[in-house]
């Protein structure tokens, strides 16, 4: 290393379940990218299978150990490299996690986020993450926050975009009835955004403390497997792990309706598509926060839902392999996201 060089601290992942806080060189803006010096940063369940070894991206090539996680950020801009417009230094920000190569097919047409040669910001490719100090990423990929998105809000806005992507989904609006399988982050901000549509939304989970947790967030209609009332579902998301999960979002959706894809299982799920024809419904697969970023930071400057609850607690990079670990830090709230501040 260089004498002289400027460290920072990042939190890095040698091996499953092996990590570290090293001193790590801060990373210089090259052309057309920016440094954002981190705020907040949120633990994804991506996170936790690279954690663990599960991540089908270890095993296919895509990444490797060791690495640098962290992909739901916010922070303010610190520096941009050549050609980029130096009005971005002080903005306070949050970053999409895919990174296209910007000249396929799939680009050139707006899905980015689909790119087979994609970069993913803490996940495929090499591309270092946010549990660090601090981040380069091209400044294409930067979205402006506002004032009225604080730095909690500012971290959940790429989870929020995979989630107002899977509302619009459904397609649901008063009159209509939704329910939501799994009632971890991204089912419940899939659920707010739901409600917020006007729909009735109902919420399936497994465990009595999820379901309690999203009582207390107004869901009063939120069952388990056993006492789920036999309703018509206009539309039925799928946020869950469950490998049986789509299958049985088929049978519950009414014929016509809709049921959207957004939890993965760690094995293939399957789905009679016999029953997908005769009921006539369309099914919808989500990937990515990408095109939803933009309506979800204007959803949560206009209050259209408050996420906040969700967060149950703030640690430092000192923290985060606890929290990996499957720790619940001391004090935290009921919520399921935890955050990090790489500055505490």
């Amino acid at each position: 290393m260089m004498v002289g060089m400027e460290l920072m601290r990042a939190f890095v992942l040698t091996a499953p379940e092996k990590f570290a806080v090293e001193e790590v060189p801060v990373p210089v803006a090259g052309p057309g990218e920016a440094v954002v010096e981190v705020a907040r940063v949120g633990v994804c369940g991506t996170d936790f299978e690279f954690y663990t070894g599960a991540m089908a991206y270890l095993h296919s090539g895509h990444a490797a150990y060791p690495m640098r996680i962290g992909h739901e950020w916010c922070g303010t801009v610190t520096a941009v490299g050549a050609g980029t417009d130096p009005a971005w230094v002080g903005r306070r920000v949050m970053g999409d996690t895919m990174l296209g190569d910007g000249t396929c097919r799939l680009c050139l047409r707006g899905r980015r986020h689909v790119c087979e040669q994609r970069q993913e910001v803490g996940i495929r490719g090499g591309r270092p993450g946010a549990l660090a100090e601090r981040l380069a990423v091209p400044v294409s990929s930067l979205h402006h926050l506002p004032d009225d998105v604080d730095d909690v809000l500012g971290a959940l806005v790429e989870p929020g975009g995979n989630a107002w992507r899977a509302a619009r989904a459904a397609a649901v609006g008063p009159e209509d009835r939704a329910l939501v399988l799994g009632p971890g982050t991204i089912g419940l901000l899939t659920a707010m955004f739901l409600r917020a549509s006007g729909a009735e939304v109902h919420v399936l989970g497994v465990a009595p403390e999820s379901l309690g947790f999203a009582r207390d967030l107004g869901f009063e209609h939120a069952w388990t497997w056993d006492d789920l009332p036999e309703l018509p579902f206009d539309a039925v998301v799928d946020a869950s792990t469950g490998v049986d999960s789509p299958a049985r979002a088929l049978e519950l959706v009414e014929p016509g309706g809709r049921i959207v894809g957004i939890g993965l299982a760690g094995e293939p799920s399957l789905i009679d598509t016999r029953s997908l024809v005769l009921k006539d419904v369309v099914a919808i697969g989500i990937l990515s926060a990408s095109p939803g970023l933009a309506p979800t930071i204007d959803a949560y400057a206009r209050q259209l839902i408050d996420p906040r609850p969700l967060v149950a607690a703030t640690v430092g990079l000192a923290g985060a392999g606890a929290v990996l670990a499957g720790e619940r830090p001391p004090g935290a709230g009921a919520g399921p996201k935890i955050h990090v501040d790489p500055h505490i």
